[in-house]
């Protein structure tokens, strides 16, 4: 293939990139847009723009600025971080299975969340104590993981990662079992918790994780390069002078501080980072410079429209949001499951 073909490829890629991104883009703002309107009390869009720019009455801005907007806003933030999460943590494990909870993340995270429950944490605000609790136990389990994985010459092996990620989760999902016996009242509150949801969304909530979630995303894709390198083997890219231990550990602490701040405002929601790294390579391809930022795109839309049928599917009542993505991500999972068997054998 001579300069010219490689040339001509390249532009296609990139026109490819860019019309994809504009149409995910497009995709958001029209998905924030629609879901705007759609609730228990029907509101117009002339309405919402109305509300928007600052007119309204008292009662349309009550549900659209302090009810609808904060969760659509916490939702987007919630869908993309996972997203991203998802995508790098495939990248690092080179692992299509791996998912943002895949070090155990998840069950550190439950188990902040229903200490704080059981105990009625009082020496923190009202609605900071479970986030922050939970946020507290997400970081101090990827630091046990790494802690046990880490060899006397400072190499962590992927494998023991990933074996010490599913001990020290399981452990935890243990003491989440002990609390939920030892639970009263809060037993409801816990199992809630647990299965995702966004029906406790506030402007608070979006302040507290936003600023988490920017600095992680940024990370992961300014290591965005050195992962495609990566992706390749790590021998190879030992032999480019790319320090692997170094990479490896920003991108796992940049996905578990956007996991953290994700879980710590909506619960543990499931397959998320799963699916939509899947769905956008197929759109995009590996590489991670352009699979990062739509990822982010696509978990945005589609936390934003399954947390919409979560909230509307049965009004009055709603049903946990985790539940929605496992019904369409637990067939997903199925189908890679089979995919992979298949190349195996082949």
């Amino acid at each position: 293939m001579d300069a010219v073909d490689v040339a001509t490829l390249q532009k296609r890629k990139l026109a490819r990139w860019g019309l994809t991104t504009i149409v995910m883009v497009i995709g958001l703002a029209l998905s924030i847009l629609f879901t705007l309107n759609i609730g228990a009390v029907d509101i117009s869009f002339n309405t919402i723009f109305e509300v928007l720019l600052g007119g309204g009455d008292e009662f349309q801005r009550d549900i659209i600025i302090n009810t609808r907007l904060p969760r659509i806003v916490l939702g987007t933030m919630v869908g993309a971080a996972l997203a991203v999460a998802g995508a790098a943590m495939q990248g690092v494990f080179r692992n299509p299975m791996a998912s943002p909870y895949v070090l155990g993340i998840s069950a550190g995270a439950a188990f902040g969340a229903s200490l704080a429950i059981v105990l009625g944490i009082s020496w923190l605000p009202g609605r900071l104590a479970i986030p922050s609790m939970s946020f507290l136990f997400c970081f101090l389990t990827l630091f046990l993981v790494y802690g046990i994985s880490r060899t006397k010459g400072g190499f962590v092996p992927v494998e023991t990662l990933l074996l010490a990620g599913i001990a020290v989760g399981a452990f935890f999902n243990a003491l989440v079992s002990l609390m939920k016996y030892f639970a009263g009242d809060e037993l409801s509150a816990i199992v809630f918790w647990m299965l995702g949801g966004l029906w406790r969304s506030s402007w608070e909530d979006v302040a507290i994780s936003l600023p988490m979630i920017i600095l992680g995303t940024a990370v992961i894709w300014l290591l965005s390069r050195d992962l495609n390198t990566m992706m390749v083997g790590e021998e190879h890219a030992l032999h480019l002078g790319l320090n692997v231990n170094a990479v490896r550990l920003a991108i796992l602490l940049a996905a578990s501080l956007v996991t953290a701040a994700a879980v710590s405002v909506s619960g543990i929601i499931g397959f998320v980072g799963l699916v939509i790294p899947h769905v956008v390579r197929l759109l995009v391809g590996p590489d991670h410079r352009i699979l990062i930022p739509v990822s982010l795109l696509g978990g945005a839309i589609f936390m934003i429209w399954t947390d919409t049928i979560a909230r509307t599917i049965l009004l009055p009542a709603e049903l946990p949001v985790g539940i929605i993505t496992a019904i369409i991500g637990a067939p997903f999972f199925i189908y890679l499951i089979i995919s992979r068997r298949r190349k195996l054998e082949w």
